[in-house]
């Protein structure tokens, strides 16, 4: 497992010991739409479907009959009750339709954890991450004689000890498994957002002041080894730095205006369709959706189609 961790850690470390490659790379994260359907509830709920659910379990709604869509709705409801009031809140159905929709990420850290929680405790403590991770290097510090790969192997460690301590909410020196997934995960999660912008920062700012110029911008996403004329595409992002990037004008990106590049606050999918199908469900209209509203209007929902949902909760599959 040391050699397993130690060989994932080199091929993230390529990137930065190899030269960079002369294509523009890409930092900005975007949220993805919930569905590629149109939304339009006179014609289809089709969007509120797969906004709901997720495309997969969607595409799979016409396995069950209305009377079994219904009964695994309401257990569905059920998880998405957090607070386990009787209520369905819109911040709890934004939660629930955010999660649906990183599903795959949750999977993805369902597969490795058995790799990092060592003593299957139902926790990875940062010793565990350590030695999973970084033990071959820690142990064997003799075969990482290359200047490169010493300065990168010393720089990463601290550096996923600061986000390990950021995704460590209750503080108790170890990670549940949403935890976890918000540290291998950062761009999902609202409390790890600053350390997203920190690395960035120690990815692009070479000369070390806390800011990002515009030749640390340009050379971060093209390496001009030719010695030829600059493409295009760079020329363009040299003008979205002056016009864009650098708000205040002052000739450099701060941490915020970083915030502003990578991490756009574009109108929120999830949010939006939660307040539709509160909007849509809550006949008395008190902000809150009971059991029975969401099974009065279930073909929103999730129409008279299954999903694979249903099977999940039978099989105690991987738990969203």
């Amino acid at each position: 497992m040391e050699l397993l961790g130690v060989v994932s850690l080199l091929l993230a470390l390529a990137g930065e010991v190899c030269s960079k490659p002369t294509y523009r790379k890409e930092r900005v994260y975007q949220e993805p739409e919930l569905s590629d359907q149109l939304h339009e509830d006179n014609k289809s709920f089709q969007y509120d479907h797969e906004a709901f659910l997720g495309k997969e379990e969607a595409r799979t709604f016409d396995q069950l009959t209305p009377e079994e869509s219904k009964d695994r709705l309401g257990k569905i409801v059920a998880r998405i009750d957090n607070d386990s009031d009787g209520y369905v809140t819109t911040e709890e159905l934004k939660n629930w339709i955010k999660r649906v929709q990183n599903r795959y990420i949750y999977e993805n850290v369902a597969k490795v954890w058995k790799d990092y929680d060592m003593n299957k405790d139902s926790k990875v403590t940062w010793e565990e991450y350590k030695q999973a991770t970084y033990g071959y290097y820690l142990a064997n510090p003799e075969e990482f004689e290359d200047a490169s790969d010493q300065f990168n192997f010393k720089r990463m460690l601290p550096r996923d000890e600061r986000r390990f301590k950021t995704a460590d909410l209750d503080g108790d020196t170890s990670l549940t498994r949403e935890e976890f997934t918000a540290f291998l995960h950062p761009e999902e999660f609202e409390h790890m957002k600053d350390i997203v912008i920190l690395e960035t920062l120690d990815d692009i700012d070479k000369n070390g002041d806390g800011y990002v110029d515009e030749d640390e911008y340009i050379a971060d996403m093209f390496a001009h080894e030719d010695g030829g004329p600059e493409p295009d595409w760079v020329k363009t992002e040299r003008e979205q730095f002056a016009d864009f990037r650098d708000i205040n004008k002052d000739g450099k990106m701060d941490k915020e205006e970083v915030r502003h590049w990578i991490l756009p606050q574009d109108y929120d999918h999830a949010l939006a369709e939660a307040r539709h199908l509160v909007y849509e469900s809550d006949v008395n209209k008190d902000q809150l959706l009971s059991k029975e509203e969401i099974l009065e209007n279930w073909n929103m929902f999730v129409g008279s189609q299954a999903t694979n949902y249903g099977e999940d909760l039978i099989r105690n599959h991987v738990e969203l």
